[in-house]
Protein backbone atom coordinates (compact mmCIF):
# COMPACT_ATOMS: atom_id res chain seq x y z
CA UNK A 1 0.00 0.00 0.00
CA UNK A 2 2.83 2.35 0.67
CA UNK A 3 4.56 1.88 -2.43
CA UNK A 4 0.91 2.34 -4.60
CA UNK A 5 0.15 5.64 -2.67
CA UNK A 6 3.75 6.86 -3.40
CA UNK A 7 3.73 6.03 -6.83
CA UNK A 8 0.02 7.16 -7.70
CA UNK A 9 -0.69 11.02 -8.43
CA UNK A 10 -3.33 11.01 -5.26
CA UNK A 11 -4.96 14.60 -4.48
CA UNK A 12 -5.11 14.91 -0.88
CA UNK A 13 -8.59 16.23 -1.23
CA UNK A 14 -9.13 13.18 -2.26
CA UNK A 15 -7.75 10.91 0.84
CA UNK A 16 -9.34 13.25 3.10
CA UNK A 17 -12.86 12.45 1.45
CA UNK A 18 -11.90 8.77 1.58
CA UNK A 19 -11.31 9.24 5.86
CA UNK A 20 -14.08 11.16 6.06
CA UNK A 21 -16.04 8.68 4.49
CA UNK A 22 -14.20 5.74 6.43
CA UNK A 23 -14.88 7.48 9.64
CA UNK A 24 -18.48 8.10 8.81
CA UNK A 25 -19.47 5.02 7.54
CA UNK A 26 -21.90 6.13 5.10
CA UNK A 27 -21.27 9.19 2.00
CA UNK A 28 -24.42 11.41 3.00
CA UNK A 29 -22.72 11.66 6.53
CA UNK A 30 -19.51 11.69 5.43
CA UNK A 31 -20.43 14.79 2.82
CA UNK A 32 -22.45 16.89 5.92
CA UNK A 33 -19.18 16.82 7.48
CA UNK A 34 -16.96 17.76 5.01
CA UNK A 35 -19.95 20.32 4.07
CA UNK A 36 -19.45 18.55 0.82
CA UNK A 37 -22.66 17.20 -1.58
CA UNK A 38 -22.89 13.86 -1.73
CA UNK A 39 -22.48 13.34 -5.38
CA UNK A 40 -19.34 15.15 -5.72
CA UNK A 41 -17.80 12.77 -2.37
CA UNK A 42 -18.46 9.90 -4.31
CA UNK A 43 -16.94 11.08 -7.41
CA UNK A 44 -13.65 12.03 -5.36
CA UNK A 45 -13.61 8.53 -3.27
CA UNK A 46 -13.69 6.58 -6.95
CA UNK A 47 -11.34 9.14 -8.35
CA UNK A 48 -8.88 7.76 -5.57
CA UNK A 49 -10.08 4.18 -6.35
CA UNK A 50 -8.90 4.92 -9.80
CA UNK A 51 -5.85 6.34 -9.09
CA UNK A 52 -4.60 3.69 -7.06
CA UNK A 53 -6.29 0.62 -8.62
CA UNK A 54 -7.71 -0.64 -5.61
CA UNK A 55 -11.65 -1.26 -4.75
CA UNK A 56 -11.62 0.89 -1.27
CA UNK A 57 -15.14 0.20 0.14
CA UNK A 58 -17.88 -2.29 -0.63
CA UNK A 59 -21.75 -1.47 0.04
CA UNK A 60 -24.01 -3.41 2.52
CA UNK A 61 -27.71 -1.57 2.21
CA UNK A 62 -26.69 1.81 2.73
CA UNK A 63 -23.32 1.48 4.51
CA UNK A 64 -20.33 1.27 2.77
CA UNK A 65 -17.47 -1.03 4.21
CA UNK A 66 -13.99 -1.21 4.06
CA UNK A 67 -12.24 -3.60 1.71
CA UNK A 68 -8.70 -5.49 3.20
CA UNK A 69 -6.93 -2.27 1.23
CA UNK A 70 -9.40 0.63 2.31
CA UNK A 71 -8.12 -0.71 6.15
CA UNK A 72 -5.01 -0.50 5.13
CA UNK A 73 -4.96 2.79 3.51
CA UNK A 74 -6.66 4.06 5.94
CA UNK A 75 -3.95 3.67 8.74
CA UNK A 76 -2.09 5.29 6.38
CA UNK A 77 -4.31 8.66 5.58
CA UNK A 78 -4.69 8.84 9.50
CA UNK A 79 -1.17 8.99 9.78
CA UNK A 80 -0.91 11.66 7.02
CA UNK A 81 -3.77 13.46 8.34
CA UNK A 82 -2.02 13.80 12.10
CA UNK A 83 1.11 14.70 10.63
CA UNK A 84 -0.63 17.58 8.62
CA UNK A 85 -2.73 18.29 11.67
CA UNK A 86 1.13 18.89 13.59
CA UNK A 87 2.30 21.22 10.87
CA UNK A 88 -0.44 23.40 11.10
CA UNK A 89 -0.47 23.90 14.36
CA UNK A 90 2.62 24.49 14.63
CA UNK A 91 2.79 26.91 11.95
CA UNK A 92 -0.21 28.62 13.75
CA UNK A 93 1.73 28.51 17.12
CA UNK A 94 4.55 30.80 15.86
CA UNK A 95 2.51 33.68 14.14
CA UNK A 96 2.62 36.50 16.23
CA UNK A 97 0.40 38.86 14.54
CA UNK A 98 -2.75 39.70 16.39
CA UNK A 99 -5.28 39.43 13.03
CA UNK A 100 -7.03 36.56 11.50
CA UNK A 101 -9.60 33.87 12.55
CA UNK A 102 -10.01 31.95 16.05
CA UNK A 103 -12.34 29.87 16.44
CA UNK A 104 -14.48 29.08 19.88
CA UNK A 105 -15.97 25.89 20.45
CA UNK A 106 -18.69 26.16 23.21
CA UNK A 107 -22.62 24.60 23.84
CA UNK A 108 -25.06 26.36 21.71
CA UNK A 109 -26.49 28.13 24.76
CA UNK A 110 -23.27 30.03 25.78
CA UNK A 111 -22.55 30.64 22.15
CA UNK A 112 -26.44 31.95 22.21
CA UNK A 113 -26.56 33.70 25.18
CA UNK A 114 -23.14 34.44 27.11
CA UNK A 115 -20.74 34.92 23.77
CA UNK A 116 -22.34 37.91 22.18
CA UNK A 117 -21.10 40.12 25.11
CA UNK A 118 -17.76 38.44 24.44
CA UNK A 119 -17.77 39.03 20.61
CA UNK A 120 -18.75 42.84 21.22
CA UNK A 121 -15.60 43.35 23.84
CA UNK A 122 -13.14 41.30 21.58
CA UNK A 123 -14.51 43.92 18.19
CA UNK A 124 -13.45 46.88 19.77
CA UNK A 125 -10.08 45.27 21.97
CA UNK A 126 -9.09 43.13 18.95
CA UNK A 127 -10.87 44.69 16.01
CA UNK A 128 -8.37 42.55 13.73
CA UNK A 129 -9.28 39.29 15.07
CA UNK A 130 -12.33 37.58 13.30
CA UNK A 131 -14.22 35.10 15.66
CA UNK A 132 -15.75 32.09 14.65
CA UNK A 133 -18.45 30.32 17.10
CA UNK A 134 -18.51 26.55 16.73
CA UNK A 135 -21.88 25.71 18.57
CA UNK A 136 -21.50 22.31 19.76
CA UNK A 137 -22.78 20.24 22.45
CA UNK A 138 -20.23 17.49 21.68
CA UNK A 139 -16.09 18.14 22.81
CA UNK A 140 -14.79 19.09 19.46
CA UNK A 141 -11.42 18.19 18.45
CA UNK A 142 -8.82 20.76 18.91
CA UNK A 143 -6.13 18.26 17.55
CA UNK A 144 -8.10 18.36 14.48
CA UNK A 145 -8.23 22.41 14.50
CA UNK A 146 -12.17 21.85 14.80
CA UNK A 147 -11.49 24.75 17.18
CA UNK A 148 -8.77 26.90 18.61
CA UNK A 149 -10.44 27.30 22.05
CA UNK A 150 -13.15 25.03 23.65
CA UNK A 151 -15.04 26.28 26.87
CA UNK A 152 -15.90 22.33 28.15
CA UNK A 153 -17.39 21.04 31.28
CA UNK A 154 -14.76 18.38 31.69
CA UNK A 155 -11.26 18.40 32.51
CA UNK A 156 -9.03 17.81 29.28
CA UNK A 157 -7.17 14.64 29.54
CA UNK A 158 -4.62 14.48 26.60
CA UNK A 159 -1.23 15.92 27.14
CA UNK A 160 -0.87 18.16 24.16
CA UNK A 161 -3.98 20.01 25.67
CA UNK A 162 -3.85 22.87 27.81
CA UNK A 163 -6.76 23.67 30.79
CA UNK A 164 -7.33 26.51 32.97
CA UNK A 165 -9.98 25.62 35.33
CA UNK A 166 -12.34 28.55 35.70
CA UNK A 167 -15.25 29.35 38.47
CA UNK A 168 -17.96 26.52 38.21
CA UNK A 169 -21.25 27.08 36.87
CA UNK A 170 -25.00 26.43 38.46
CA UNK A 171 -27.72 25.80 36.79
CA UNK A 172 -31.31 25.52 38.26
CA UNK A 173 -34.98 24.61 37.38
CA UNK A 174 -36.55 28.42 35.67
CA UNK A 175 -39.87 28.95 33.78
CA UNK A 176 -41.01 31.86 32.33
CA UNK A 177 -43.03 34.30 34.72
CA UNK A 178 -46.50 33.68 32.90
CA UNK A 179 -46.03 30.27 32.99
CA UNK A 180 -45.48 30.45 37.12
CA UNK A 181 -48.65 33.05 37.00
CA UNK A 182 -51.14 30.12 35.04
CA UNK A 183 -49.53 26.92 37.53
CA UNK A 184 -48.37 28.41 40.48
CA UNK A 185 -44.68 27.88 42.04
CA UNK A 186 -43.47 24.46 42.86
CA UNK A 187 -41.77 24.34 46.45
CA UNK A 188 -41.35 20.68 46.98
CA UNK A 189 -40.26 17.54 44.83
CA UNK A 190 -44.23 16.54 45.03
CA UNK A 191 -45.54 19.46 43.49
CA UNK A 192 -43.21 18.63 40.74
CA UNK A 193 -45.20 15.58 39.70
CA UNK A 194 -47.77 16.32 36.81
CA UNK A 195 -46.11 19.60 35.72
CA UNK A 196 -44.53 19.84 31.89
CA UNK A 197 -40.79 19.71 32.04
CA UNK A 198 -38.88 20.65 28.13
CA UNK A 199 -36.76 17.93 27.86
CA UNK A 200 -32.70 18.51 27.07
CA UNK A 201 -32.65 14.98 25.66
CA UNK A 202 -35.75 11.87 24.55
CA UNK A 203 -38.61 11.81 27.25
CA UNK A 204 -37.05 7.79 28.67
CA UNK A 205 -33.11 9.55 29.25
CA UNK A 206 -34.66 12.83 30.58
CA UNK A 207 -36.73 10.72 33.30
CA UNK A 208 -33.61 8.84 33.89
CA UNK A 209 -32.00 11.85 35.19
CA UNK A 210 -34.53 13.41 36.86
CA UNK A 211 -34.84 10.02 39.10
CA UNK A 212 -31.30 9.93 40.22
CA UNK A 213 -32.16 13.39 41.16
CA UNK A 214 -34.95 12.18 42.96
CA UNK A 215 -36.99 13.99 41.37
CA UNK A 216 -40.67 12.27 40.77
CA UNK A 217 -41.45 11.56 37.44
CA UNK A 218 -44.36 9.08 36.66
CA UNK A 219 -46.67 10.60 34.48
CA UNK A 220 -44.46 13.71 34.02
CA UNK A 221 -45.42 15.20 30.97
CA UNK A 222 -42.79 15.99 28.48
CA UNK A 223 -44.00 17.99 25.79
CA UNK A 224 -41.50 19.19 23.85
CA UNK A 225 -37.77 17.87 24.02
CA UNK A 226 -34.64 18.81 21.88
CA UNK A 227 -30.84 18.01 22.04
CA UNK A 228 -30.33 22.03 21.68
CA UNK A 229 -30.46 23.65 24.67
CA UNK A 230 -31.31 26.70 22.58
CA UNK A 231 -34.31 25.19 21.48
CA UNK A 232 -35.05 23.87 24.88
CA UNK A 233 -34.70 27.81 26.29
CA UNK A 234 -36.86 29.03 23.63
CA UNK A 235 -39.70 26.99 24.72
CA UNK A 236 -39.33 27.87 28.17
CA UNK A 237 -39.16 31.49 27.39
CA UNK A 238 -42.85 30.54 25.43
CA UNK A 239 -44.14 29.28 28.45
CA UNK A 240 -44.72 25.91 27.56
CA UNK A 241 -42.70 24.33 30.86
CA UNK A 242 -39.95 24.31 33.14
CA UNK A 243 -36.61 23.07 32.78
CA UNK A 244 -32.90 23.22 33.56
CA UNK A 245 -30.80 25.71 32.59
CA UNK A 246 -27.37 28.04 33.45
CA UNK A 247 -27.81 30.33 36.30
CA UNK A 248 -25.47 32.72 34.20
CA UNK A 249 -27.77 32.65 30.73
CA UNK A 250 -31.19 32.94 32.85
CA UNK A 251 -29.84 35.83 34.47
CA UNK A 252 -29.28 37.18 31.19
CA UNK A 253 -32.66 36.71 30.33
CA UNK A 254 -35.74 38.45 30.67
CA UNK A 255 -38.82 37.52 31.90
CA UNK A 256 -37.95 33.95 33.54
CA UNK A 257 -37.12 32.87 37.49
CA UNK A 258 -35.72 30.33 39.22
CA UNK A 259 -38.01 27.93 40.79
CA UNK A 260 -36.38 27.19 44.33
CA UNK A 261 -37.69 23.61 44.85
CA UNK A 262 -36.60 21.93 48.51
CA UNK A 263 -35.51 18.58 48.17
CA UNK A 264 -34.15 19.56 44.25
CA UNK A 265 -30.51 20.95 44.87
CA UNK A 266 -28.66 23.08 41.83
CA UNK A 267 -26.62 21.01 40.12
CA UNK A 268 -22.95 22.04 39.83
CA UNK A 269 -20.82 21.70 37.06
CA UNK A 270 -16.72 22.62 36.08
CA UNK A 271 -15.64 25.14 33.69
CA UNK A 272 -12.55 24.66 31.85
CA UNK A 273 -11.15 27.04 28.78
CA UNK A 274 -8.81 24.33 26.54
CA UNK A 275 -6.26 24.86 23.86
CA UNK A 276 -3.92 23.37 22.19
CA UNK A 277 0.06 23.72 23.55
CA UNK A 278 1.65 24.50 20.31
CA UNK A 279 -1.68 26.73 19.42
CA UNK A 280 -1.14 28.26 22.66
CA UNK A 281 2.22 30.35 21.90
CA UNK A 282 0.03 32.25 19.37
CA UNK A 283 0.01 36.01 19.96
CA UNK A 284 -3.86 36.43 18.99
CA UNK A 285 -4.79 32.79 20.59
CA UNK A 286 -3.27 33.85 23.82
CA UNK A 287 -5.04 37.10 23.71
CA UNK A 288 -8.34 35.87 23.05
CA UNK A 289 -7.51 32.86 25.36
CA UNK A 290 -7.34 35.59 28.12
CA UNK A 291 -9.87 38.06 27.04
CA UNK A 292 -12.21 35.14 27.38
CA UNK A 293 -11.41 32.94 30.65
CA UNK A 294 -12.27 37.21 32.50
CA UNK A 295 -15.12 37.04 30.66
CA UNK A 296 -15.92 34.16 31.79
CA UNK A 297 -15.01 34.59 34.84
CA UNK A 298 -17.69 37.62 34.61
CA UNK A 299 -20.38 35.17 34.28
CA UNK A 300 -20.55 34.34 38.22
CA UNK A 301 -21.14 37.98 38.73
CA UNK A 302 -25.07 38.99 38.33
CA UNK A 303 -25.96 40.35 34.83
CA UNK A 304 -25.79 44.09 34.51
Amino acid sequence: MKAALHSASVDWNHLKSFLATAEAGTLSAAARGLGLTQPTLGRQVRALERALGLPLFERSGKALLLTRAGRDLLEHVRSMEEAAARVALSAAGHAQDVEGEVTVSASDAFCAYLLPGFARRLRSEAPGIVLGLAAENRLSDLRRREADIAIRHVRPQDPELIGRRMPDARAGLYAATDWIVRNGRPAHLDDLAGVALIGMDRPAEMRAQLARHGVPHAGLPIPVFSQSSVVVWEMVRAGLGISLMADAVAARTPGVEELVVEGFPPIVFPVWLVAHRELYSSRRIRLVFDLLADEIAGWSRPAT
